[in-house]
This record gives structure tokens, sequence and C-alpha cells, in this order.
């Protein structure tokens, strides 16, 4: 097997901002995408390296360079394949999820075959993804939910001094929608509590990372008073992460650039489902590539926000959709997409 890759600059529709990283203005997103050739097919991967994980572009790229003398002939071996990477590379989860993702794709292709139907799950189970509504100033904001107006699901990034004004503005622009909000950690434990009851006054559906990874020893009053089900996302990045959110959290939010992608996505979702937790698929911002390896997962999810290729004003790849809110599984063989 022959493994490339190349970085791919993307432009976004507007800046995305969370608490961690509030009111820039750039609107410019690189990634990785990743080929692996075999027998005359194609498998194609993406990984979006994340500074907060210790990854960047250059260390996505030095593991694809080890990674090449390790693919051997075989397309088919993937738990040798992925485990060995896995271990080798867990702290570069972005990279190994683009190596996951492509062989998947790969096999798929060689098999003539959807990797979620080789996975033995039903399309038809695919619940609406949210779109995401990124922190911005207020009048941006009321643009962005008129511009989100033909998705039944918004996923409000919160965590300012701002969060009422934001949210008061949504309501008002969207009053019957599905609302989702995301901290991204930016809540103290000293004052979450109170802003978590706040946020049940615009009747939100969930809540997720409310406070920082770590600081969640008040995070069992809020979900003991039933404002909105607590989801983990930087407190649950990989697998061994699942059991310490039981009793903290309701759910967790499983990115595959952060877990390592569909193999270890599906280990994290058995986990969850053993220990009692809901399930919700993530995502960065990413072309359709990282989204539709994604989606393989959908059909086992309870929510999914899996909107990272419908913030780009340019994803070079088409054929997992989104238009309002539905993503696609076809038949189309792997992970179903194709460059425009």
């Amino acid at each position: 097997m022959k493994l490339t890759w190349q970085r791919r600059h993307l432009h976004l529709h507007h800046p995305f901002n969370i608490a961690s990283r509030q009111l820039s203005s750039n609107v410019d997103k690189e990634v990785l995408l990743v080929r692996i050739e075999h027998g005359g097919y194609v498998g194609w991967g993406e990984a979006a390296p994340t500074w907060y994980c210790g990854q960047s572009m250059e260390s996505a790229e030095g593991v694809f360079a080890q990674v090449r003398a390790m693919l051997g002939e075989d397309p088919y071996a993937l738990d040798t394949i992925l485990d060995t990477v896995w271990r080798t590379f867990s702290d570069q989860s972005a990279a190994v999820a683009a190596i996951d993702g492509a062989l998947h794709d790969l096999v798929g292709k060689l098999r003539n075959m959807p990797v979620w139907k080789r996975l033995g799950l039903d399309s038809s189970k695919v619940p609406l993804t949210s779109m995401t509504i990124g922190i911005d100033d207020l009048d941006t904001i009321a643009q962005k939910v008129q511009e989100a107006q033909d998705y039944p699901i918004l996923k409000v990034k919160v965590g300012t001094e701002w969060d009422e004004e934001v949210l008061k503005i949504v309501r008002r622009e969207a009053p019957d929608k599905v609302l989702r909000v995301d901290a991204n950690g930016g809540f103290r434990s000293d004052d979450v509590l109170e802003r978590c009851r706040r946020l049940a006054e615009y009747k939100v559906e969930l809540i997720e990372q409310p406070t920082a990874a770590g600081d969640d020893e008040v995070l069992p009053a809020i979900r003991a008073e039933q404002i909105a089900p607590l989801i983990a996302d930087e407190s649950c990045r990989v697998l061994e992460e699942v059991e310490d959110c039981v009793g903290i959290f309701d759910g967790i939010n499983i990115k595959l650039s952060k877990c390592g992608g569909i193999r270890q996505g599906l280990k994290m979702i058995q986990a969850a489902r053993s220990a009692g937790l809901k399930v919700m698929l993530g995502c960065m911002v990413e072309t359709s590539v990282g989204i539709a390896a994604a989606a393989q997962l959908a059909p086992l999810a309870d929510y999914i926000d899996l909107d990272g290729h419908l913030l780009l004003a340019d994803d070079p790849f088409e054929g997992i959709g989104g238009c309002g809110g539905r993503l696609t599984l076809t038949d189309r063989p792997g992970i179903g997409v194709r460059d425009r």
C-alpha cells in the first residue's frame, strides 16, 4: 500500500470561535488529506490536528512518514495495522484518525461496500446534525442564526460574559428550534451551577463541557437538578476516559480526530453504552472526508454534531450532504465521498 498526503487550505464562511479562543477574525483553516492506494483504488482520510492536544501539521506529517513503512500489503489487516499505529502514535490522534479513515475507505472500495454497511448498521437511524453558532459579536450571531434557518437544531457556543445576550438573540431569531449549548470548559466551578440554571430559561436540550476538564466536582449537583443532560467533550477524548465520566456527565462527545478514528470511536461507543452514558458524535472544522468517516458511526449515536464541512466556503469533497441537518449515508463504497 502506498501512503501520500497533502496540505489543504480551506476557508470558512465565518470565523469559528470558542470560549478558549474568542473573537478571532481568522477564516482560514488548514488540514491534511491522506491517500492510501492499493490495487487501483484510493482511500481518503483527513487529519485536523489541534494545538491543545499537542499536535501540529508537522507532527502529523511526521507520523505519516513513519507509517508508510508499517502498512504492508494487506489492507484487510485493519486490527494489526491500526492497533500498532495507535499504540505507537496515540499522542497524535488526528494523524491516526486520518490513517484509520483512509484504510476504512479503501477496504470499502475494494469490497464495493459502504463502511456503515460493513459495520452492520442501519442508515435510516442517523439523527439530525446540529449547526454550530460560534462565538461572535451580537449582530453577527443574529446573521448566523438567520443563515442557519434551514437547520432544525442549533448548537451555540457559550462561555463568555455575554452568553445571555447571545441566547436572547438566538431565541428571538429561532424561537422553536432545538437548542444545544457548548461552553468548551468556559464556566468556572464557582459560577457554573447558577449559569446552568440561567441556561435552562432558554429551553436547552443539553449542555456540553460546562467546566474545564478535571474541574468537575460541582457537576453532579447540576445533574441532580436535571437542568439538562451534561455531555463531556474535553473531559473524554479517548477510550480510557469513558469510565471517568460516569456519575459526572450524562454522555460523551466522541470526535474521531481526538480518539483515533472509526475503530477507536466504535470502542468508545460500546464502552459508553455499557456505562449507561449517552453518545454524541462531534467533529472539528474539516472537509467532508473527516465528517463522512464519523458519519459511518452515526446510526449508533443519540446526538450528532457533524457540521464541520457545512462551515466551509470551499469544501473540496461532496457526498455526505447536510442540507436541513440531514446527513446522507449512501450506497457508494467506502465513506461515500468524491472530490469535486
